[in-house]
């Protein structure tokens, strides 16, 4: 039963500046709905918003909410929100996430990617494979897709392309045709205390994938590999394959892709993909790093079993050679003086270690500086051995203050705590209690050739800017 009223009805977003929630706007304005939202501050998102044709504004109050007929409020939301609280006692109906995709996807094709990381590039490059190929699919992607400019798009074509958070159990609310799952490695303590609570939960999203539909995970990654023979047991009539680099990942799947002879030409990975019953087709990307030769895979593997193994894959192999990435994805943000300065959505040891690794590959020649604004207290305290031990890559490290987003602190755990522990196993780990001392040390010590990675979930891209000089 379908939660949203229908298209030319008033819907409102709560932080609709956010990733998720501006791309769901985008979706909703694409279907016809009038779209109105709010925001604690205002953002380039919102302001693009307006210009397609939202009404936003900055601040909350319970006058925002007047005329609408759903309320969709972001999980950064506290439950006693003025808003939420104003559309509830007025009768307005309040959705999560999880509550309205379904509504959202109805009558396409869902390709939906989950995983601890990857699952925004991947997701992005499902996407660019599919408009390259001349398809004009939906979508919705935690970063700004190059070819478009835009997170969130309603498209004329069969398929939905969608990112599926495993945060507040966003991806319960789907019922993919084809799920992906890049990897499945514990975060967000604050939702999921255990990591068995976070692995039951994905175990719950792959139970929601269409009786004829497909699972396709990382045949690489531990968590991944298990939930594939978990599903094995239940999976009826529904498929398993398996991507990866691992030609002796165990189990009874249907399908595999390979990734043979992965090499580095030019600071981009390239490779061999041989998936059953095709084909090898050499690929070769734009973006750095192994973890993107599996995002890759991933995306190719995806695309053929939701067109049935029609794929052109001389055409699907240009296209991932022209992808560029996904905002905040290892994205340049500019140079100075021979120092090039990098922003990385990166705040989980695992994406760390992988962007770290890309900027190693790309620039093999240069001092690599970390930059690393730790996101949440609950997270710092739950990885903080796995946080220590990620910065191999790294020649310097520098560790702001906390992002506190949603939480509170805790007494304990700090960025100059963490500085010092990275310290103990790291010639060069320093704290900076501000952006403006660590733009003045980058500025008085970062040397051409030089690469700073801003890893960041949070505001610290700022450094970058303030180096910059922009």
């Amino acid at each position: 039963m379908a939660l949203l009223p229908p298209p030319g009805s008033h819907v409102h977003l709560i932080g609709i500046g956010g990733a998720g929630m501006s791309a769901i706007a985008r979706v909703l304005l694409g279907q016809g709905y009038r779209v109105t939202g709010s925001d604690r501050i205002a953002s380039d998102l919102a302001a693009a918003l307006v210009a397609e044709g939202a009404a936003v504004v900055v601040g909350h109050d319970a006058v925002n909410v007047a005329g609408a007929q759903a309320v969709l409020v972001t999980s950064a939301a506290a439950a006693d929100h003025i808003e939420v609280q104003a559309a509830r006692e007025a009768g307005i109906p309040v959705y999560k996430r999880s509550e309205i995709v379904g509504d959202l996807t109805r009558g396409k094709k869902v390709i939906a990617i989950a995983g601890t990381a990857g699952k925004t590039t991947t997701t992005a490059m499902i996407a660019h494979l599919l408009i390259s190929l001349g398809r004009d699919p939906s979508y919705i992607v935690g970063g700004t897709l190059p070819m478009t400019g835009l997170n969130g798009r309603a498209g004329v074509g069969g398929e939905f392309v969608i990112e599926a958070d495993e945060y507040d159990h966003m991806f319960l609310g789907l019922s993919p045709d084809v799920a992906v799952v890049t990897n499945l490695v514990w975060d967000h303590p604050d939702f999921f205390p255990t990591p068995q609570d976070m692995e039951n939960s994905f175990v719950q999203f792959s139970e929601r994938i269409t009786p004829a539909g497909q699972l396709i995970v990382c045949g690489d990654d531990a968590g991944a590999l298990r939930l594939a023979r978990t599903f094995t047991e239940r999976r009826g009539g529904r498929r398993v394959g398996i991507y990866g680099g691992d030609p002796q990942a165990a189990g009874s799947f249907d399908s595999r892709a390979l990734i043979e002879d992965l090499r580095v030409i030019e600071g981009s990975p390239a490779f061999d993909y041989v998936p059953t019953g095709a084909a090898r087709m050499t690929i070769r990307l734009s973006v750095p790093g192994r973890h993107n030769a599996l995002n890759a895979a991933a995306a190719l593997t995806a695309v053929r079993t939701a067109l049935d193994d029609r794929l052109d894959m001389p055409r699907a192999a240009a296209a991932l050679a022209s992808f560029g990435g996904a905002g905040r994805r290892f994205e340049i943000m500019g140079e100075r003086d021979g120092v090039i300065v990098v922003d990385d959505y990166a705040h989980h040891p695992l994406k760390i270690r992988a962007a770290l690794e890309a900027a190693r590959s790309r620039y093999p020649r240069h001092a690599l500086w970390a930059v690393w604004q730790p996101h949440t207290f609950s997270r710092t305290q739950a990885l903080w051995d796995d946080f220590i031990d990620c910065f191999s890559d790294a020649d310097h490290v520098l560790v702001t203050p906390v992002y506190a987003a949603r939480e509170s602190p805790i007494s304990g755990i700090d960025g100059a705590g963490m500085a010092e522990a990275i310290a103990r196993r790291h010639p060069d780990a320093r704290h900076v209690v501000s952006f403006d001392q660590a733009s003045a040390l980058l500025l008085r010590e970062a040397r051409s050739p030089a690469v700073i990675m801003i890893l960041s979930a949070g505001d610290a891209p700022r450094i970058g800017w303030m180096f910059l000089g922009t």
